[in-house]
C-alpha cells in the first residue's frame, strides 16, 4: 500500500507541473499589465516600470516560473497584486467555503444518487425505475446555474422559505448544495443503478436467495458493497469536479469563495491570486483522485494496487 502511494504521488507531479505551466502562460499570454492595473492609467510611466521591476515582470518568462514554482512549494504565492496582502491569506479563507460546499453537495449527491439507484435496480422497469431515470436524465441536462436562478425564484422568492444568497446559515446552505449536488446525483444515481444491476445477476446473488437470507441482506451486505466500486470512482471525480466548477453556482448565489475570488482575479490581472488559487484546486483533485484509489483496496481486496 505505501509503495502504491509514494508511485502514484511521484505520477501526479508531471500533472502538477504541466497544469502550473498551462496557468502561467495563459495568464501571460492575456492581453493587459498588472503594472498598469496597480498604478492607474493616468500613472507616470516611470512609476509603471518600477512597479514592472518590484513584481519582476522585465523578468524572462521561465525566470517568473521558476520563481513562482519554486516559491509554490513552500506554500508562498507572493502577495495579491491589488492589496498587497499574501496570497495564501486570501485562498485559506475562500477556499474553506468552497471546500464546505463541494462536501455538502458531494454528500447530498451520494445520498440521493445511491438510495434512487438503488430503488430503480431492485424495482427494474417499474414505473419507479422510469420516473427516477427520467428524473436523472433532466439532472443532468440542466446547468447548475439555471437550477440555482430557478431555486431562488420557486424558494425565496415565491415562499421565502430560503436565503437568495450568502453561505454560512442553514438557510443560506440549502439552495446552493441542491443546486451544485444535483447534477452529480443523477450521474451516481445511474452508475447505482447500472453497477447493481450487474451484481445482482451474479450466481452467489442467485445462491444467497435461494439459501433464504433476507433480500434487505442481499441488497445491501452482499450486492451493494460489490457496485460501488464503479460508484466509489464516480463519487471521487464528482467531489473533484464539484470543487473545481462551483464557480457559477458560487456566483449565482454571492458566495465568497474561492471560484469567485478566480474570477474576480482573472479580471482584475492579479496573476498571483489566480496562480496560487488554481494549483491548489489541482492539488485538491489529484488528492481526491488518490483517495478513490486507495479506497478500491478497502472496499475488494482482490484490486490489486501493485
Amino acid at each position: 500500500m505505501t509503495t502504491f502511494i509514494i508511485r502514484r504521488i511521484i505520477q501526479t507531479i508531471p500533472v502538477l507541473l504541466g497544469v502550473t505551466v498551462l496557468v502561467f502562460s495563459l495568464m501571460h499570454l492575456t492581453p493587459g499589465n498588472p503594472a498598469v492595473i496597480m498604478a492607474g492609467e493616468s500613472a507616470p510611466e516611470a512609476t509603471v516600470r518600477a512597479i514592472e521591476a518590484r513584481l519582476g515582470l522585465n523578468d524572462p518568462l521561465y525566470v517568473q516560473y521558476w520563481n513562482f514554482l519554486s516559491s509554490a512549494v513552500q506554500l508562498d504565492f507572493g502577495n495579491s497584486i491589488r492589496d498587497n496582502i499574501p496570497v495564501a491569506n486570501h485562498i485559506q479563507a475562500r477556499f474553506l467555503i468552497t471546500l464546505e460546499l463541494a462536501i455538502y453537495s458531494t454528500i447530498f449527491a451520494i445520498v440521493m444518487g445511491v438510495f434512487t439507484g438503488i430503488v430503480s435496480s431492485v424495482r427494474r422497469y417499474s414505473i419507479e425505475d422510469v420516473t427516477i431515470m427520467v428524473i436523472a436524465l433532466f439532472g443532468l441536462s440542466m446547468p447548475n446555474f439555471w437550477l440555482g436562478l430557478m431555486l431562488i425564484q420557486w424558494f425565496s422568492i415565491n415562499l421565502g422559505w430560503f436565503s437568495p444568497t450568502g453561505w454560512g446559515s442553514m438557510s443560506q446552505n440549502v439552495l446552493p448544495v441542491i443546486a451544485l449536488g444535483t447534477g452529480g446525483a443523477a450521474i451516481i444515481a445511474r452508475m447505482t443503478r447500472s453497477s447493481m444491476l450487474d451484481v445482482i445477476s451474479q450466481d452467489y446473488i442467485r445462491t444467497a436467495r435461494a439459501k433464504g437470507v433476507q433480500e434487505r441482506v442481499v441488497i445491501f451486505r452482499h450486492a451493494l458493497k460489490n457496485a460501488m466500486i464503479p460508484v466509489v470512482t464516480v463519487i471521487g471525480l464528482q467531489f473533484g469536479y464539484l470543487l473545481a466548477g462551483a464557480v457559477l453556482t458560487e456566483s449565482v448565489f454571492a458566495i465568497n469563495g474561492l471560484g469567485r475570488l478566480i474570477i474576480d482575479s482573472i479580471l482584475q490581472r492579479d496573476f498571483p491570486v489566480v496562480q496560487g488559487a488554481v494549483l491548489v484546486i489541482a492539488v485538491s483533485f489529484v488528492v481526491v483522485n488518490l483517495l478513490v484509489d486507495i479506497s478500491y483496496k478497502m472496499l475488494n481486496k482482490r484490486v490489486d494496487l501493485n
